[in-house]
């Protein structure tokens, strides 16, 4: 990438950030703290991905007619409250009917998770869908180089 692209895209990526802020503001949600932009969009971000990965798992996209009669399928959600650094999000984790799905992004019983902002942030400020976050089986946002173990506790 150029110098000249690169900037661009920077310069792109401040202007989406601070839209979004001002949106936010003009419509009276804080930026950070309880029920805060910072916790909506960690939640949508977490959302997306956990969605990504089932889809992932069982090789074909929710309302998709493959799943139909193929065994193993979707099963509701659960709710989880978990502890990332712009404080406590609930998130609806997606199940699997045999139970064998296994999140990477947000593991079975962990609660704590880190560097949760800086991702939520960089996603926010590219301009990415839901869609484009959760992707198709196969070219989700996780196959795009974003590792899930990078929010463990280490």
């Amino acid at each position: 990438m150029t110098d000249v692209t690169a900037a661009a895209i920077d310069a792109v990526d401040e202007e989406l950030v601070r839209q979004l802020t001002e949106r936010a503001r003009a419509e009276g949600l804080q930026l950070t703290g309880e029920g805060g932009l910072l916790q909506k969009l960690t939640k949508l971000v977490m959302e997306s991905a956990l969605e990504g990965e089932l889809d992932d798992h069982l090789g074909y996209g929710k309302h998709d007619p493959a799943g139909r009669d193929g065994g193993n399928s979707r099963n509701g959600r659960r709710s989880k409250t978990v502890l990332t650094e712009a404080g406590p999000v609930e998130i609806s984790v997606p199940r699997d009917r045999d139970a064998s799905f296994e999140p990477r992004i947000v593991a079975k019983r962990q609660r704590r998770l880190t560097g949760v902002d800086d991702l939520v942030l960089s996603l926010s400020a590219k301009g990415l869908t839901h869609g484009e976050i959760a992707g198709a089986p196969g070219r989700g946002l996780w196959r795009r180089g974003f590792q899930a173990n990078h929010f463990h506790d280490h």
